[in-house]
């Protein structure tokens, strides 16, 4: 009988986070959020240094191995480029959407390779790593297009060693934060074309993410997987 898979996957207060936390039925799998809660584990990744903590946590708690790594934490957050904090709030979206995933991507290499046999790691980006995002966004694109950059470089880097990532782009998804986003600028008319007539579920994402993390064939290790109705093809 093969034994549970081990995973982490971060951001899973809600939304997409929660429903792939779901998703992982039959394996051993731990959630991140920023206070806690429910079985997971506290850890605020816009602080400094926050992401080791949070992943020797998760290794504890797994009892010393961990085989997957899924990146889902992040945040939307404006930055007209009026505002007096502009640079403050770049930081703040770097640091979490970015540098911290990138944190949590070097322990998952490093843990992979020292206990030999390889591992997962699946990021969650954003359509607007390759179209852009609005004017007050130019930071989360950028942010999400450096997670699309560095999984690729991942996967090319340590492939031989049976350690393999992925990247999820999906675009508008029905959560909390997307019906918060849409109420404040007109309703879903403001999506602009969707070929497929509706947002993604989180389930859809969640599926996607759960299928790369346990199913996909290792010859896909560096794909980039659009879950985004075709509102952007490439």
């Amino acid at each position: 009988m093969t034994r549970p898979l081990h995973i982490l996957v971060t951001g899973t207060s809600r939304g997409i986070g929660d429903s792939i936390l779901a998703a992982f039925e039959g394996q051993r799998a731990i959630g991140h959020s920023t206070g806690g809660g429910g079985g997971r584990i506290a850890a605020d990744l816009s602080q400094p240094r926050v992401a080791e903590g949070l992943w020797n946590e998760a290794l504890e708690r797994l009892e010393g191995r961990i085989d997957v790594l899924v990146n889902n934490a992040g945040i939307f957050e404006a930055a007209p480029i009026e505002s007096a904090d502009w640079t403050a709030q770049w930081e703040r979206t770097l640091r979490i959407n970015l540098l911290a995933s990138a944190e949590l991507c070097r322990m998952a290499v490093l843990h992979f390779r020292g206990r030999g046999g390889g591992g997962r790691i699946v990021n969650v980006s954003s359509r607007a790593a390759y179209r852009g995002d609005s004017p007050d966004h130019w930071h989360y694109a950028a942010s999400k297009a450096g997670m699309a950059a560095m999984t690729k470089t991942i996967a090319r880097a340590y492939a031989a060693e049976g350690i393999y990532a992925f990247t999820i782009c999906p675009g508008f998804t029905v959560t909390g934060m997307v019906e918060d986003y849409l109420e404040s600028r007109g309703g879903i008319a403001s999506l602009g074309e969707l070929p497929l007539g509706r947002p993604a579920t989180t389930d859809e994402i969640a599926e996607t993410v759960r299928w790369l993390a346990t199913d996909a064939p290792p010859s896909a290790t560096g794909a980039v997987i659009d879950v985004n109705g075709a509102s952007f093809v490439r």
